[in-house]
């Protein structure tokens, strides 16, 4: 970030904080998705009562990253792209927060030969979104790094999409209620929507960087 800030400290922390966010809301997500497959209702209500909370902090970080952007007349060419890199992962981290939160609204009812499969989806979905975090790390530190993290969240992205139908052909495959099979395949949908949001934004990534090369 050295580059981009020069003696701005701070929000250069504030940043890295925000990312930190980032990587903290994955890692409660892949814990509130196991609780909730194992039937500990408590535990994953108390993953996800932190989630929230995580959020609402990385909301109010970046607001106050974007107003020093601005107030202090920072990087005035390069501004516009931080600030929809910062929106657009902040984004990443909504999808991630409202995914586990329509878990606890909607309750959906879990098959359990399946739920191996459902958790490695979580964890892709989240590994993709980690990568996302690393490549936008490297955006200011180490451009010439900030392609091969671009590649890692496309690979996982493909791969989650590839759990993803496995699972939902698996269920369309059985003999259960129309709307359970439609219900089942709706989280899936949603997990599935972290990692393309995740490479959504590492299109954008990869426009700024060669912007930076400029």
């Amino acid at each position: 970030m050295f580059e981009l800030f020069g003696k701005h400290k701070q929000i250069e922390a504030d940043i890295d904080e925000f990312l930190d966010h980032i990587v903290e809301g994955g890692l409660l997500f892949k814990k509130g998705v196991k609780f909730y497959l194992d039937g500990r209702k408590d535990e994953f209500e108390d993953r996800l009562a932190d989630l929230r909370h995580l959020e609402k902090n990385a909301d109010n970080l970046r607001r106050r990253i974007e107003t020093n952007l601005y107030t202090k007349t920072l990087i005035p060419e390069f501004r516009g792209d931080v600030l929809g890199l910062l929106e657009h992962s902040d984004g990443v981290l909504n999808q991630i927060a409202d995914t586990l939160l329509e878990f606890s609204v909607e309750q959906p009812e879990t098959l359990e030969d399946l739920n191996k499969l459902k958790y490695e989806l979580a964890k892709n979905a989240i590994k993709a979104s980690e990568f996302m975090v690393k490549a936008i790390r490297a955006y200011f530190r180490d451009l010439a790094t900030v392609r091969d993290q671009i590649k890692q969240v496309n690979f996982l992205r493909e791969e989650t999409n590839r759990i993803a139908e496995k699972y939902k052909r698996d269920v369309y495959s059985r003999d259960l209620r129309l709307s359970h099979k439609m219900h089942l395949r709706y989280f899936a949908v949603s997990i599935e929507n972290i990692a393309d949001d995740a490479e959504d934004l590492c299109d954008r990534l990869a426009i700024a960087t060669i912007k930076r090369y400029i």
